[in-house]
């Protein structure tokens, strides 16, 4: 069994080794070139068939496809007071996937197994990706493809550490109520693990590496790392600056492991709850050629104003899938979003994060970034503090990350997001609109361990920073 101590000073010794392990950065890189050399794909827009696989059905008033599985799109309506606020299509998902990645003490260090895996949306062809990255329909063989690689270890976690398990929820722009299963596991070091041409060991040190060049390591891995608990504690003093020689940033080791003033919890749940009692708003989903402003076409489904997203349609060819060759709907952007996040300087670390309610979210509303801003609204400031991320972003001043990254490739088509962390003064930022909180990263580290409380762009977000 492994305790809480040997488990976070594993992870932060894996942290630091960022061009250490049993591969080199180098090595690793190349890897990943060769992989994108070698493999083949082809992925061409096409039209929605009414005899194809997959069809509009006039029943349902859904696209969905012959075996109905995998997921379908339908059309979305928010109302209040029966005025229509919003329509659009969304994806319907509702099986939960596994987004898994295996561990294991290579030469007395912690690595996890890495997988170059090519989505069809993705904007680069591979990305870095968990050891498994399956839908329910992939692993139960709905599709007749082949069973994923490294799914039993996975079905039976139960025999191994498990570092973190829990379900999160997916981008609730597109996505209706869709989670998915984000778990790492660890096995003995004596354990014999195949490694797959497709799949790499690698220190969480060089993954956070790898995080820092555009478009390479995908959506799947950030979500899964941004769970990593640290906060397990009960430690004394000698464990506790054992762990803080692990930290460049003494100030986000405080933010973990230093006194409390308060449980900033509370306060989180009561503006997050008032919202959930007391929102009169109603969704429903409704046949998608009832969207009023929205063109369907055998092309594609656009809006007739600007909106952050269209759906198209492609015909996808690629090695290394369990099926080798399909179409399907794909949820296309219509420019770069801006997610950010405000940290703030001193002693300790504290993050700037708004509670957000999005169309699709499974209970309304989470805790998500200082500033989501999707294509539409990438020039619109709403409040002081958007105004203030925006010129210090615009003007260079105390950025830690800032870079382009993608979203979720299996849905969507060649999407990627700007991400940025920008260190400020919390005295910079007068009275906080409503819905805004500064929050250490033990309270944010805690509410990761819950399910549907931190969007999936604040996690990633937080998957970005450094030790």
């Amino acid at each position: 069994m492994v305790n809480n101590m040997e488990q976070i000073l594993k992870i932060m010794q894996s942290w630091s080794m960022d061009d250490r392990g049993l591969h080199s950065m180098n090595e690793i890189l190349d890897w990943v070139e060769e992989r994108n050399r070698t493999v083949r794909v082809r992925i061409d827009k096409t039209i929605l068939e009414p005899d194809g696989f997959w069809y509009y059905s006039e029943e349902t008033g859904k696209i969905q496809n012959r075996n109905q599985s995998f997921f379908s799109v339908s059309g979305f309506q928010e109302t209040e007071e029966d005025k229509i606020c919003l329509q659009q299509p969304i994806i319907l998902q509702n099986e939960i996937g596994y987004l898994g990645i295996l561990c294991k003490q290579i030469h007395g260090v912690l690595h996890l197994l890495m997988q170059a895996k090519i989505e069809p949306g993705n904007i680069n062809k591979i990305q870095v990706s968990p050891t498994i990255q399956a839908t329910k329909s992939n692993f139960t063989q709905k599709h007749g493809g082949n069973k994923p690689p490294y799914l039993d270890y996975f079905i039976h976690a139960e025999k191994y550490h498990i570092i973190y398990d829990q379900i999160q929820s997916e981008q609730s722009s597109r996505f209706y109520k869709k989670r998915n299963r984000n778990i790492m596991i660890e096995v003995e070091p004596d354990t014999e693990i195949e490694v797959l041409p497709s799949h790499r060991w690698m220190t969480l040190g060089q993954i956070k590496a790898l995080m820092n060049i555009e478009n390479l390591v995908n959506m799947d891995t950030r979500t899964v790392l941004s769970g990593i608990p640290f906060t397990a504690g009960g430690f004394g003093e000698q464990e506790k600056k054992e762990i803080r020689s692990c930290f460049r940033d003494v100030a986000l080791y405080e933010s973990v492991y230093g006194v409390r003033q308060e449980n900033q919890i509370p306060r989180l749940y009561r503006y997050i709850n008032d919202y959930k009692m007391f929102d009169e708003r109603k969704r429903t989903l409704i046949p998608l050629k009832s969207l009023r402003d929205w063109n369907f076409t055998e092309k594609e489904i656009a809006c007739r104003y600007p909106y952050d997203f269209k759906v198209v349609f492609c015909d996808i060819e690629m090695e290394g899938r369990e099926v080798k060759q399909w179409t399907q709907p794909l949820f296309e952007a219509t420019g770069i979003a801006m997610f950010g996040l405000f940290m703030s300087r001193g002693e300790r670390r504290e993050f700037l994060v708004h509670a957000k309610p999005e169309v699709g979210c499974f209970d309304l509303i989470e805790l998500g970034p200082t500033v989501q801003a999707e294509p539409t609204r990438i020039n619109q400031i709403e409040n002081d503090v958007e105004r203030i991320f925006r010129q210090k972003l615009e003007q260079k001043q105390g950025i830690l990350k800032d870079v382009l990254l993608s979203e979720e490739g299996g849905r969507f088509y060649h999407e990627q997001n700007r991400n940025a962390i920008i260190e400020i003064d919390r005295d910079e930022l007068d009275e906080l609109p409503p819905g805004y909180f500064w929050v250490d990263f033990y309270t944010l580290n805690q509410l990761i361990q819950i399910n549907n409380c931190l969007n999936i762009q604040l996690r990633n977000l937080l998957s970005l920073l450094d030790r």
